[in-house]
């Protein structure tokens, strides 16, 4: 059968009895990568279209606490992911209890793989719904509060590809688009080809569509999404179809900053590289998952490659970008992984420069052929390697980052706050390349507070003010190993803010939400939108003559 269902008693009332007048309000949590955050996306643009609106957030940015409806988006990679969805419920419980219109929702990869054991180990939940139907959360979420039970339903297979469903994207100056779902590699650590199927490719003309109506609301960055980009073409018989994408992208008027994740560093091929080095808003940035360096290890995880090859790559990537910064993945304690190839894992991190790497403990995967293994490692011993790794990886991201010191970098200003922004007169941003850089503003220049009206809204903004969405140019004053200082501003050096349209877009949003006029600029697919938020109707169709 190609979907499951199964209603399940549920033992906490949704009854709609003591509900607050008007549209029912909605918060989606996210437990996860990249795929998850703009999956959630999907989530809300969907529940948007159903007429429900966002819940508004506390003065102080913090989450809040009176949604009708909470969904969880959820992660199956991470050893605590079960942990921390199950954290998530119980402190809803209690909230729920006082709340008996309140409804909760799982969807996400935990979901797919657990199923109707979510309700059974937490019964207060309304609806469980999978990573092939995300479609359905809001004809489930509406069921389940007509029958007074909790519905499960998880389909075995794609339904609906996510890009073509309604969204509301959070950021108007950068968007995520998906190029494809799914993976067919057998990697034996990895679940995600279980739960999110074998990979399926968009039409070139679809993606470059959704990126220009991106455009056309005010984004100037965006970020290609796949499990393995690289593979790109493969469902549709061209495999030169990546390097393609990324120079089609170079022709989009007004894109700014081209990014993408993640490729796989058997499949990356010259072709890449070339389109990377030679299409301008292609930043100069790449995040290659080397997982272990150990050409043994690598055989026993099914990584088809081997660390000279990894290597390999990295040294032509620099040859033809000398400023890329390259990040990783690394899995410290894989079963069977002896001192010598943890000892071949040091010494590529160390030959390989990465400006950073994520780096993670083994932890055994239900459903994943790694956890049947033999040889599987004490957790002291994965430990005391990883406070070793984490170490070395901490040194090079230090001298990496000193290494740029002097150096002119454009930043875009994010809307998220350091956490020392206000104390220290800084904002935050990315650089090119993808480093964190706090840049600090010159001395004089306004800044947004909690208590006062917002500078950055007025009809005329401080040259020296940049907005969420504006470049602003600094040198580099200071590295640290997981950031950049850029404090020239402060100093009398080096500072100028070119505004963009995204800087436009963020400030005409934000001014429909505080009621200043203005015109929402949330990225949509289609028409429609409210203040303070964006819903999008579907996928952008390219125009026939």
């Amino acid at each position: 059968m190609p979907t499951t269902t199964t209603p399940t008693p549920s033992t906490v009332g949704t009854s709609d009895r003591t509900a607050r007048p008007g549209p029912r309000t909605y918060l989606v949590r996210t437990l996860g990568c990249q795929m998850n955050v703009h999956d959630s996306e999907h989530m809300a643009g969907m529940l948007e279209q159903a007429g429900y609106v966002a819940a508004p957030r506390a003065a102080d940015g913090a989450e809040p606490h009176d949604a009708d409806v909470v969904v969880i988006n959820t992660c199956a990679v991470r050893e605590n992911a079960a942990g921390k969805l199950y954290g998530n419920l119980g402190q809803l419980a209690s909230v729920k209890r006082r709340r008996p219109g309140m409804q909760i929702a799982v969807g996400g990869c935990l979901a797919q793989k657990d199923r109707a054991g979510i309700v059974e180990r937490a019964p207060w939940v309304d609806v469980v719904f999978g990573t092939h139907n995300l479609d359905a959360l809001p004809v489930l979420l509406e069921r389940a509060r007509h029958n007074q039970r909790a519905e499960v339903e998880i389909a075995e297979s794609l339904q609906v590809f996510p890009s073509t469903l309604p969204t509301r994207r959070e950021s108007v100056y950068a968007g995520w688009v998906s190029i494809s779902v799914g993976c067919n590699n057998t990697c034996t650590f990895c679940i995600v080809p279980h739960l999110r199927g074998k990979e399926r490719d968009r039409r070139p003309g679809e993606i470059l569509a959704e990126v220009q109506a991106l455009v056309a609301q005010g984004a100037i960055e965006v970020t290609l999404l796949g499990q393995n980009v690289n593979s790109y073409g493969v469902e549709f018989g061209d495999r030169g179809a990546f390097a393609k994408l990324l120079r089609a992208c170079g022709t989009i008027d007004g894109l700014e900053r081209v990014r993408f994740t993640s490729p796989h560093p058997a499949a990356f091929t010259d072709d890449v590289i070339d389109a990377m080095a030679q299409t301008p808003n292609v930043m100069p940035q790449l995040h290659m998952p080397l997982q272990s360096g150990s050409d043994r290890i690598l055989r026993a995880m099914r990584r088809s490659y081997r660390s000279d090859k990894f290597l390999g790559i990295l040294e032509r990537v620099r040859a033809a970008m000398p400023d890329a910064a390259i990040t990783t993945d690394v899995i410290v304690g894989f079963p069977g992984e002896t001192e010598e190839d943890f000892a071949e894992t040091m010494r590529v991190v160390e030959a390989a420069r990465f400006s950073s790497a994520f780096t993670f403990q083994y932890s055994p995967r239900p459903g994943t052929p790694a956890v049947d293994l033999p040889h599987q490692l004490p957790k002291a011993v994965v430990q005391e390697r990883y406070v070793r790794l984490a170490a070395l990886q901490d040194r090079i991201a230090l001298e990496e980052n000193l290494a740029q010191v002097g150096r002119t970098v454009e930043v875009l200003v994010a809307e998220e706050k350091g956490r020392k922004d206000g104390a220290s007169h800084r904002l935050s941003g990315r650089a090119a390349d993808n480093r964190l850089v706090h840049v600090a503003l010159p001395g004089g220049a306004p800044t947004a507070t909690e208590d006062d009206e917002d500078p950055r809204l007025a009809d005329v903004v401080d040259d020296r003010l940049p907005r969420p969405g504006d470049l602003v140019t600094a040198e580099v004053t200071h590295g640290a190993p997981h950031h950049l200082v850029a404090d020239s501003g402060a100093t009398g050096g080096t500072f100028a803010v070119r505004r963009t349209r995204a800087g436009d877009a963020w400030a005409a949003r934000e001014r429909a939400r505080a009621g200043l006029g203005g015109e929402d600029h949330g990225h949509g697919h289609g028409p429609g939108g409210a203040v303070g938020g964006s819903v999008v109707l579907g996928l952008p169709t390219m125009r026939r003559a």
